[in-house]
């Protein structure tokens, strides 16, 4: 059992949104921290027809045994968007507390779904982090990612070969998003080229044979269905002409691993390195989300190919990611550049290096100090 991060500790009395990716983990957790709360599982059949068919269900069962101070739990509660009418006035009426868990919210946006008008706070569940996993094993990270059935399999490439089969039927298929599959599957494989690369929408409509319109919804779907995300290039009052196209990535490593076909991620290769800045990358976004600070991340390149791999907060923190067992002068260009127009309260390079070190005022720390000192709020706030 991985040790979860008490992400719903900040809620006290609050109703909630619970939302996360499917198999990060909502569900067992809910029934690891709340054993005893009554429980609606949409996902079963039988419970899923009689609430999709009723939805004053609900409410008359909970009026009839009142939950008391225990939380009512309702997961994948987006397949109802009706329950949330009697979710509301069990809350205002009655001081019932829910989760509501599920793995996208499009669908009750897209329904003109009551969202509790502010009635409950949202959080969102990532795969696992470092903090979380006993003998935490970067190599086995990057190659099988963070899921956590996923990161404790000796083989991988099945869950995930299923994961993406019952994404594509039903998060696309069955929700109606799109009815074009095939250009859809294209499209993913086009999308994972541009795993940690600045997006090209005109590019990747050519290779799937479809619009850029087209190609633009399609990566809000995997936006919204917590799917990928994209990262804005920081932009604030530039001296040096920079590029203001977003980077995108997938919210796991594993998943890109899968869509691009990677064999075996191993140190000292080009995939390495790629795969160690986005599994950083996915450390930093759940820090920034479980620490309560949602500090935004940007990255920032100019015109001339200077970079910097992840921008914290306001120019705050700078961090250049590097996949090599030493730093040399040539990985500070990034950095000292920036420098140059921003003032920083710490500028890192993550890397494979086995001590701490500082050169020219930058700081080089091993990836596990840093992740130490990440989570131990030494760093973002």
């Amino acid at each position: 059992m991985y040790k979860r991060k008490q992400i719903l500790a900040g809620r006290g009395q609050e109703s909630c949104f619970l939302w996360g990716a499917r198999q990060t983990g909502k569900s067992t957790l809910l029934k690891h921290l709340f054993p005893d709360s009554p429980r609606y599982d949409l996902l079963l059949s039988d419970e899923y027809g009689r609430l999709r068919r009723r939805p004053a269900l609900l409410r008359e069962e909970l009026l009839a045994e009142p939950p008391g101070n225990m939380p009512v739990v309702i997961d994948e509660v987006q397949k109802i968007p009706e329950l949330l009418d009697e979710v509301q006035w069990l809350i205002v009426n009655h001081r019932v507390q829910f989760i509501l868990c599920g793995s996208s919210a499009r669908k009750l946006k897209r329904s003109g779904a009551n969202l509790l008008g502010g009635r409950a706070l949202r959080f969102e569940l990532t795969p696992l982090v470092y903090p979380e996993i006993p003998a935490f094993d970067l190599r086995r990270a990057l190659n099988n990612g963070l899921l956590p059935r996923h990161y404790a399999a000796d083989k991988p490439l099945g869950l995930m070969e299923a994961y993406v089969g019952d994404y594509l039927r039903e998060e696309i298929a069955a929700e109606a998003l799109t009815r074009n599959i095939p250009a859809f599957s294209r499209f993913l494989e086009s999308a994972a080229f541009s795993n940690g690369e600045i997006l090209n929408y005109q590019n990747i409509a050519s290779e799937c044979g479809v619009s850029a319109p087209t190609v633009k919804q399609y990566f809000q779907i995997l936006e919204d269905t917590l799917i990928a995300c994209c990262v804005p290039s920081f932009q604030k009052r530039p001296k040096r002409r920079v590029i203001q196209a977003p980077r995108f990535y997938f919210f796991d490593v594993g998943l890109a691993n899968f869509l691009l076909k990677r064999s075996s991620v191993v140190p000292r290769s080009e995939n390495f390195g790629r795969a160690f800045e986005h599994f950083i990358y996915q450390e930093l976004s759940a820090h920034s989300r479980y620490s309560g600070f949602h500090y935004p991340i940007a990255y920032w390149r100019t015109a001339s190919q200077l970079e910097v791999d992840f921008i914290l907060g306001d120019h705050q923190v700078a961090i250049e990611i590097k996949g090599t067992e030493q730093v040399v002068p040539h990985h500070l260009r990034g950095l000292k550049a920036f420098r140059e127009e921003y003032k920083t309260k710490h500028s890192i390079i993550v890397s494979l290096d086995a001590k701490p070190r500082i050169v020219d005022g930058i700081l080089i720390l091993p990836w596990e100090t840093f992740l130490q000192r990440l989570w131990a709020g030494e760093l973002a706030r």
